[in-house]
């Protein structure tokens, strides 16, 4: 008898040739994460609302269309077309966010760039990131224990790309002057890294998937359905009937599209979401609704399907939260952390290698805990293991709501608060994530395990969107108004007053003596600016923050009513074939209003963060509450 050259004991090396091309997706995917809000903060001058509203979008659709990508996988091209598709075009989106950070300064062009290579990402992961995933369940026979640890093996690649994405990408992209402003241009060259990375992560699957992504009996895993059918194999390669998937009825397809188009009204035009959050919420509900309806499902399989949808609904919460990794913690890292490591300015993007490297450090021991209590009779159920995920999240984020509670908005405090509750994070994540993969693999009719990863995967795009909803809750200290022309002698007035220079130097906590003007402004331009002899004070904390961001702010006035900051900036532009320095009057906000959330002002960093710590900790309660009559549910699957 021959022996199949891809199992030996332990695991198939199938497992790892998925391992290295999901390490390397992912590392693209998360070293672009990792500055790209604060791309759009320091290079576009985006505020941080509308930052996280678009972080928001773009993570939510992310995962929105992998139920695209796996319903083509599973009805025409299989698993291999779309992965290789799926990565082609993430490459390519990746290019054109490195062709946006060339053009930062055009913001017009920089955006139109930055929206064309989010599209190619968006559209790219859909096709990617669930067949990957579901691939892994295909390289074992049915009901085989090793799935579980596979899984947890298979999400420590991820996060070592993870790890890996946030030192090169970040070390490149986010860089600093001497005085510690911001070096807008080099963005790009961390895209450009990630768009590399992508390329690595495509070529390792086209060379050795033939050789390696089989079955136990040697049969290649991933084919277009009708080459499984010819071979008589299911798609999870195992010789064994396939039922066949029921037609497409065009009654059920007219009431799925009117149901879209009404939620899609509702969350619109009454809950007043914008037209992406719209799609994502409504795509949520319709969605599973259409596939627990399909007519070819047996009763075990609708329990089964309904256990992934219940599970899906809770783990919103813990990515809401957990997302915000990528957007409102990269803030708190920049703005209010200590980041200086023996004379070093750490980064604010290198702190998110930190749920990564303990990610890697901890998933041998979470298998090796999860395998002896398995040999005990002891290891928790699925349903117990997440409600364990959100429990630890919660506790996360009341650990750093404690280092911040009572502090003064110019305090940096210790970055031991931030690495503290992504070690607590790491953990509950263990508990969830790979076990949720590995659930929807073992629930899912196999016929529909493609499509049924993507609805798990279209559980965490309402989580990505809605976390970009709860970043915008971020309390702004101060926010860039806007940025209009200004007539030269307007310019020149505004030259009398230059910003006291011992103010970047002098304590966070001390002011500075700003003259008062009465402005007339409007959204393109200010039209008079005449200086009425009073005086206002600026904290250093805020015109720092300022500063980070226009380093060449050296003059102001404020406004009247102490509301605005008036000053000057100065922007490379292309005219006539040249590059020129323009500039032009920015106008910063120095009061905004705070944001509120269920009625409640989020005043201050421990308002905010105890948001994460009510929502997780009830969720983990009531997950826990009912996991028994999920596990009934589930049909003696745990």
């Amino acid at each position: 008898m021959s022996q199949n050259p891809a199992v030996k004991q332990g695991h198939p090396k199938g497992l790892y040739l998925l391992y290295f091309t999901e390490m390397w997706e992912r590392f693209s995917y998360y070293g672009m994460r990792a500055i790209f809000t604060l791309y759009m903060l320091n290079a576009l001058l985006f505020d941080k609302a509308f930052a996280s509203q678009i972080y928001g979008s773009y993570t939510g659709l992310v995962y929105l269309t992998p139920l695209l990508g796996g319903y083509i996988a599973d009805k025409y091209w299989g698993n291999r077309r779309s992965i290789i598709f799926g990565g082609i075009l993430m490459a390519a989106g990746q290019m054109f966010m490195f062709l946006s950070g060339n053009v930062y300064s055009n913001v017009d062009t920089a955006s139109m760039f930055m929206y064309t290579g989010l599209g190619f990402l968006i559209f790219g992961n859909g096709f990617f990131k669930p067949n990957i995933s579901t691939m892994v369940g295909q390289l074992y026979p049915q009901n085989d224990r090793r799935v579980d640890s596979a899984f947890t093996i298979f999400y420590q690649g991820i996060n070592m790309g993870a790890l890996l994405a946030p030192v090169v990408c970040g070390s490149l992209g986010e860089r600093y002057t001497d005085a510690g402003t911001v070096i807008p241009e080099a963005f790009k060259w961390g895209f450009l890294a990630a768009c590399i990375g992508m390329i690595i992560s495509l070529i390792a699957f086209i060379a050795l998937k033939n050789k390696f992504i089989v079955t136990p009996e040697g049969q290649p895993v991933g084919m277009p359905p009708k080459k499984i059918q010819d071979a008589g194999m299911t798609a999870d390669g195992n010789a064994t009937e396939q039922k066949p998937a029921a037609k497409v009825s065009l009654r059920k397809v007219a009431v799925g599209i009117l149901s879209l188009g009404a939620l899609y009204y509702i969350f619109q035009q009454v809950l007043e979401f914008d037209v992406i959050g719209a799609i994502i919420f409504a795509s949520c509900i319709v969605l599973p609704g259409l596939i627990v309806t399909e007519s070819s499902l047996t009763r075990v399989e609708k329990d089964r399907i309904w256990v992934i949808f219940i599970i899906a609904f809770f783990v919103i919460f813990f990515w809401s939260a957990f997302e915000q990794a990528g957007a409102s913690l990269t803030f708190f890292a920049q703005e209010q952390t200590n980041r200086n490591i023996f004379g070093w300015n750490m980064p604010a993007s290198l702190f998110q290698i930190f749920n990564a490297m303990f990610i890697v450090l901890l998933a041998p021991v979470a298998v090796t805990v999860w395998n002896a209590l398995g040999k005990k009779g002891k290891e928790p159920s699925s349903p117990v293991k997440q409600s364990m995920g959100l429990a630890f999240l919660a506790l996360g984020y009341l650990f750093i709501a404690w280092g911040v509670n009572g502090i003064e908005p110019w305090t940096k405090v210790s970055m031991v608060w931030l690495v503290g509750l992504y070690l607590i994070h790491t953990i509950g994540e263990l508990c969830l994530s790979p076990i949720g993969l590995s659930m929807v693999v073992k629930l899912a009719p196999v016929r529909f395990v493609s499509l049924l990863m993507g609805v798990w995967f279209l559980s965490t795009a309402t989580a990505n969107k809605f976390a970009g909803e709860l970043s915008a809750l971020y309390p702004e200290e101060v926010k860039i108004d806007r940025i209009v022309e200004a007539e030269p002698d307007l310019l020149a007035q505004l030259n009398a007053y230059p910003i006291d220079t011992s103010a970047w130097s002098a304590p966070l906590q001390n002011s500075t003596v700003f003259p008062v003007a009465d402005v007339q402004m409007d959204d393109k331009k200010i039209s008079s600016l005449n200086i009425n002899g009073g005086s206002h004070e600026v904290s250093n904390y805020h015109l720092k923050l300022m500063h980070a961001i226009n380093a060449k702010m050296n003059k102001g006035v404020v406004s009247n009513d102490g509301q605005y900051l008036i000053t000057s900036r100065f922007d490379k532009v292309k005219r006539g074939g040249n590059v020129v320095d323009l500039e032009r009057i920015e106008v910063w906000n120095l009061n905004p209003e705070k944001p509120t959330f269920l009625g409640m002002q989020i005043n201050n960093l421990f308002d905010f963060f105890m948001i994460f710590v009510y929502m997780a900790g009830a969720a983990a309660i009531l997950l826990y509450a009912i996991h028994k009559w999920l596990l009934k549910m589930m049909h003696g699957i745990r």
